[in-house]
């Protein structure tokens, strides 16, 4: 084991349709974003949100997948890793963007699914194929709470 872990674990709402660039061979990759809120009481008595902004990146099947059935709004987890780019912008400027390279996504709500009126299970679904999807107790429907011991 190499001692550090980069994993990241979000719940927002789309803030854009998912737009996907296919590459010559046929892959593919979708990107979109995702907003995060935070509400907290300043020390005004005000109740204050803050909304953070992030990156969704997914790769050829589950980039398709995205596309074809979520819309802006709709609710979603996200598993993955978070990753930097670095690149020469036109005015010769270094730009930087962060993303998440998600690993996996669950559906939370779905508003295609309620106009199209079809089915699309709300479970797990991985982004690559490379391990089996671990869903969090509080986002489990089917799991009960134990009390822990602890």
């Amino acid at each position: 084991m190499s001692g550090t872990l980069n994993k990241v674990m979000l719940i927002g709402h789309l803030g854009d349709e998912v737009k996907i660039h296919y590459f010559d061979g046929g892959n593919c990759l979708g990107r979109f974003p995702i907003a995060t809120n935070e509400s907290y009481t300043n020390k005004d008595g005000e109740r204050v949100t803050l909304t953070e902004w992030h990156n969704i990146v997914v790769r050829n099947k589950a980039a398709e997948i995205c596309q074809k059935y979520l819309v802006k709004g709709d609710l979603i987890y996200v598993e993955g890793r978070i990753r930097t780019r670095q690149w020469k912008a036109e005015d010769g400027q270094t730009r930087y963007s962060t993303e998440i390279q998600a690993s996996d996504f669950t559906f939370l709500s779905n508003k295609k699914e309620d106009k199209n009126t079809s089915n699309v299970p709300q479970k797990q679904i991985p982004a690559q194929t490379e391990k089996p999807p671990i869903v969090p107790p509080e986002l489990d429907k089917n799991s009960e709470t134990d009390d822990l011991p602890f």
